[in-house]
C-alpha cells in the first residue's frame, strides 16, 4: 500500500496535475476570502469555504479520472493484479494519495482565519469546524469519482460520468422540491432505484440469477410495504432525495452547527464507494 501510495502522489506532484489542484483551490479561496472578509468586513470564513464548495464539481472529475481509468486503458492495471498485496491496498494507496492532494490547499487554508484575526474578530471554532467539514466532503466525493474511474477505460468518459453524478449530488436537494409527494409517486420512484441497483449488481457481478433475486426482494418487499401502510409513502422519495444531498449536509457547517450526524454520513458513504472500487477490481481481475 505505501508503495501504491507513493507512486500515485508522485505522478501526482512530479506532474502538474496536483500542483494545478492546489492552486485552482486557493486561488478561488483567496478570491472570495478578499470578497467577503477583506472587501465585505464579514468575520465568517466559513462563508468562503460554502462559496468555493462547488469547485469540488470540477477539480474532483479531473482529479480522479486518471486514478485507475488511465491503468486500465493502458492495461498498467494488469501490473496492479500481481503486486503482493490485496486490492484493498491497492484502492487505499491510491485513496490516501489523492487524500493528500487535498490535504495541501486544505492545511494553507487552515492558516486564513488566523491571518484574518490580526485585522479584526474572527471565531475560530465555526471556522475550523466548517473547514474539516469541507475536507470531509471533498474525501467523500474523491471516493465516488475513484470508483467511477474504476468502472470507465477512458479517461474522457470517467471525467464526465464523475462530473455528471457531482451535478446531480448538488442539485438534489433543490431538485426534491420539485418530486411529486404523492404514495404512487414514490413507490414508482423506489420500485426504479431498484431495479437500477439490480442492474449495477449484474454489472458488478454479471450474475442474472443474483440480480434478478435482488430485484424481487426489493420489489417484493415495497409493494409489500405499500400494501400495509400506503400512507407512509406519502413525501417519502422527496425526503430520501433531501437527505441523501452530500452539499446539504455541508451547508449545515456554515451556519455554525457541528453535525456529527454528517461526520459520520461522510465517512460512511467513502468507507461505501472504496468498498464499491475494491469490487470494481476484483470483477475486472476474474474477467480477464
Amino acid at each position: 500500500m505505501t508503495a501504491v501510495f507513493r507512486r500515485e502522489l508522485a505522478a501526482y506532484f512530479k506532474g502538474m496535475l496536483g500542483w494545478l489542484f492546489a492552486a485552482f483551490l486557493l486561488l478561488f479561496a483567496g478570491i472570495y476570502t478578499m470578497a467577503y472578509n477583506l472587501s465585505g468586513y464579514y468575520a465568517n470564513f466559513e462563508y468562503v469555504l460554502d462559496s468555493i464548495s462547488f469547485i469540488y464539481l470540477i477539480a474532483v472529475p479531473v482529479l480522479t479520472m486518471r486514478s485507475i481509468a488511465e491503468e486500465r486503458r493502458a492495461r498498467t492495471d494488469q501490473l496492479l493484479y500481481a503486486l503482493p498485496l490485496r486490492l484493498s491496498g491497492v484502492v487505499l494507496g491510491k485513496y490516501l494519495a489523492l487524500l493528500a492532494v487535498l490535504a495541501l490547499p486544505t492545511a494553507v487554508m487552515a492558516l486564513y482565519p488566523l491571518i484574518l484575526r490580526q485585522f479584526g474578530s474572527v471565531s475560530l471554532g465555526p471556522a475550523y469546524g466548517t473547514l474539516i467539514a469541507f475536507f470531509l466532503l471533498g474525501a467523500c466525493l474523491l471516493s465516488i469519482g475513484l470508483f467511477i474511474s474504476s468502472t470507465c477505460e477512458s479517461q474522457v468518459a470517467s471525467a464526465v460520468i464523475a462530473l455528471a453524478v457531482l451535478l446531480a449530488l448538488y442539485f438534489i436537494g433543490s431538485l426534491a422540491d420539485f418530486v411529486s409527494t404523492s404514495a404512487s409517486a414514490s413507490l414508482v420512484a423506489l420500485l426504479m432505484l431498484a431495479l437500477l441497483f439490480a442492474v449495477a449488481l449484474w454489472r458488478l457481478t454479471r450474475s442474472a440469477i443474483a440480480s434478478a433475486l435482488a430485484l424481487a426482494v426489493c420489489a417484493g418487499g415495497l409493494f409489500a410495504w405499500y400494501a400495509a401502510d400506503s400512507a407512509a409513502f406519502s413525501g417519502l422519495f422527496p425526503d430520501i432525495m433531501a437527505k441523501l444531498g452530500l452539499f446539504d449536509r455541508f451547508y449545515a457547517f456554515v451556519g455554525g452547527v457541528f453535525d456529527l450526524t454528517a461526520v459520520v454520513y461522510y465517512i460512511s458513504i467513502t468507507a461505501v464507494f472504496l468498498f464499491l472500487t475494491v469490487q470494481s477490481l476484483e470483477k475486472r481481475r476474474w474477467s480477464e
